[in-house]
C-alpha cells in the first residue's frame, strides 16, 4: 500500500488537462461494441476503470486498438471465462444490460471492493425482463452482489419491454436498463425520482438510437454557464423519464466522436485553484454536461461565483453531433478567493455554508468528497442531504470522510444519508487512509494542501495508489502546478 504525503504549498498556477470523462468512456465503449461498423474513439479515460470495460469486452470478441473499436461480425461472442470487472461499479452494471439480451450465459465479476456493492438494483430489474440473473446473496438476505451470472431470454428472443420506476436516482441503474431495452421488443423507460448524468442518453442519439425524454431543464443563475442554459437543474413533476424503443435488436451505426475532458477529475483543481491563495488555473476542454456540473452551483452559492469562469461556452449544443459526444465543453478558469482576514483560526478564502439538496445530489454526486473538503474552510454548518448512496460506492463515503478529514480536525457528522460540516477550520496534517477509494485519495490530498504548517509533518495518505482509479498521473500534476 503506497503511502504519499501532501502539504501546503504555494500558489498553485498553470493548464491542466485532466483525463477524459470516465463515464462517457465507458459508455462510448459499451455502444460501438454493439455497433455495425467500426468506431472511432479519441480521448478515451486511461484510468483502470476503463481498462477493465475494455479487458471484458475482448473477451466478448470486440477489439479495441488506438482508440478504434471493432464488433464482432454477428454479434457479441460467449467469453471463454468470467468477465473481470476489477473495482469497476460502472463495467458490472453497464454490461450486465448488455448481456442480458445475449443468447448465451456469461458471468461477471470483480474485486473484494465490488464484490460487497450492491447489484439487486440491476439483477431484479433485468429479471422481469426476461434474462436470468443469478447473484450472491448478500448477509442482510435482502441485497445481491457480484458475482452476477446473466443469460438471455430461452429459447433465444428478445427481452420483453418495461417500465422501471428507480427509488434512487441512479446514472448506472438507469443505463444498465436502457441498454437492456435496447435488446428488448418495444418501448423500455425509465424513471428516476431526481435526473442523473445524461451521457448514456446523448450517446444513444449519437449512434442514431432514438431517445426520447421526458424532463425538462430549468436553468438557474449565479454561476457559470447559466445564462447559455448548460447549467441547471433538471426537474419534472412524478419523476424524470427516459424511454428507447427497439424491436429486440440494436441498430447502432459506427461513430467518430472525441471524449471530452472529466469534469469529476477536474473538481479536485476547481477546490485546490479557490482555496490555495493566488493560484490561477486553467482546466482546458472539460466537459460541462448540466447533469454533472451541480458542484459549480453549490459553489457560487458558496461564494465562489466571481473565481470561476466557464471560457469557450458553445451558445448551444446539438444532441446528435458526435464530435464531442454531443456534450457542451468549455475551460473552467479557476483563480484563489481573496485570503480571509487574518484572525485567530482563520482558513483561506470566505466561503458560506450552504445546503445541498437532495434533489441537487445526482449532478454532484461523485464530487461529495471534494465539496466536503471546501466545506470545512466555509464559515458556518453546511449539510448535504440525499447522499446515501454514497455508502455504497468505492468505499462507504459518508463514513470515509466523517472519519479521515476528522482526522486532520474537521468537524464532520455522518448521518445515514447526509453529511453536517461546520466550518471554517483550521486542517491539521495527519495520517489518513484513502479506503481504496480513488476519490476519497484525491479529495485528502486537496485537504493535505490547506493543513497549517507543523514543522516536520505532513499529511500522510495510505493507499493513495487507487487514484490511478480514475486519475493516472495526479500526484505528478499537481506537482507542475505547484512547481
Amino acid at each position: 500500500m503506497a503511502l504519499e504525503t501532501f502539504a501546503p504549498t504555494g500558489p498553485l498556477a498553470g493548464e491542466v488537462r485532466v483525463p477524459g470523462d470516465k463515464s462517457i468512456s465507458h459508455r462510448a465503449l459499451i455502444l460501438a461494441a454493439l455497433a455495425d461498423g467500426p468506431s472511432r474513439i479519441d480521448g478515451l479515460a486511461t484510468g483502470a476503470d476503463v481498462g477493465s470495460t475494455i479487458t471484458c469486452l475482448d473477451r466478448l470478441g470486440v477489439r479495441v486498438s488506438q482508440g478504434v473499436v471493432h464488433p464482432p461480425r454477428g454479434g457479441l461472442r460467449p467469453p471463454d471465462g468470467p468477465l473481470q470487472a476489477g473495482n469497476s461499479g460502472t463495467t458490472m452494471r453497464l454490461l450486465a444490460g448488455v448481456l442480458a439480451g445475449q443468447p448465451f450465459r456469461s458471468t461477471l465479476d470483480g474485486d473484494a471492493s465490488l464484490r460487497r456493492r450492491p447489484m439487486a438494483r440491476v439483477a431484479r430489474p433485468l429479471r422481469r425482463m426476461g434474462a436470468d440473473v443469478l447473484a450472491r446473496p448478500a448477509d442482510d438476505g435482502d441485497e445481491e452482489t457480484a458475482p452476477l451470472e446473466i443469460r438471455g431470454p430461452l429459447p433465444p428472443g428478445p427481452l420483453t419491454a418495461q417500465v422501471h420506476r428507480l427509488p434512487v436516482a441512479s446514472a448506472q441503474v438507469k443505463t444498465c436498463l436502457l441498454l437492456a431495452g435496447l435488446h428488448a421488443a418495444g418501448r423500455t423507460t425509465v424513471i428516476e425520482p431526481f435526473p442523473s448524468r445524461d451521457h448514456t442518453e446523448r450517446l444513444l442519439r449519437v449512434f442514431g438510437v432514438v431517445v426520447t425524454d421526458g424532463g425538462r431543464l430549468e436553468v438557474g443563475g449565479g454561476y457559470p454557464g447559466a445564462e447559455a442554459g448548460l447549467v441547471g437543474r433538471a426537474v419534472s413533476s412524478g419523476g424524470h423519464a427516459v424511454s428507447v424503443v427497439s424491436d429486440g435488436w440494436p441498430l447502432l451505426h459506427p461513430v467518430e466522436l472525441a471524449v471530452p475532458g472529466d469534469f469529476s477529475s477536474a473538481a479536485f483543481w476547481i477546490v485546490a485553484g479557490l482555496l490555495v491563495p493566488g493560484s490561477a488555473l486553467r482546466l482546458a476542454g472539460v466537459g460541462v454536461n448540466p447533469t454533472r456540473t451541480g458542484l459549480l452551483a453549490v459553489l457560487a452559492r458558496m461564494g465562489a461565483a466571481g473565481a470561476v469562469a466557464l471560457e469557450g461556452l458553445p451558445e448551444a449544443v446539438d444532441a446528435a453531433d458526435g464530435a464531442e459526444c454531443g456534450e457542451p465543453v468549455a475551460d473552467i478558469v479557476v483563480r484563489g478567493l481573496e485570503p480571509a482576514r487574518a484572525r485567530r483560526g482563520s482558513v483561506p478564502g470566505v466561503l458560506r455554508a450552504t445546503l445541498v439538496t437532495a434533489a441537487e445530489v445526482p449532478s454532484l454526486i461523485d464530487e461529495v468528497p471534494i465539496l466536503a473538503v471546501a466545506a470545512t474552510q466555509a464559515e458556518g454548518v453546511t449539510v448535504i442531504e440525499g447522499a446515501g448512496e454514497l455508502r455504497a460506492k468505492e468505499s462507504d463515503r459518508l463514513e470515509a470522510l466523517a472519519s479521515e478529514l476528522g482526522r486532520m480536525g474537521a468537524h464532520i457528522e455522518a448521518g445515514p444519508d447526509r453529511l453536517v460540516i461546520t466550518g471554517p477550520t483550521r486542517l491539521h496534517p495527519a495520517r489518513v487512509s484513502a479506503r481504496g477509494d480513488h476519490r476519497m485519495a484525491m479529495a485528502l490530498a486537496i485537504a493535505g494542501l490547506l493543513t497549517q504548517p507543523v514543522a516536520g509533518r505532513q499529511t500522510e495518505v495510505a493507499g493513495f495508489e487507487t487514484a490511478g482509479v480514475s486519475y493516472p498521473g495526479f500526484r505528478r500534476v499537481l506537482e507542475e502546478l505547484a512547481s
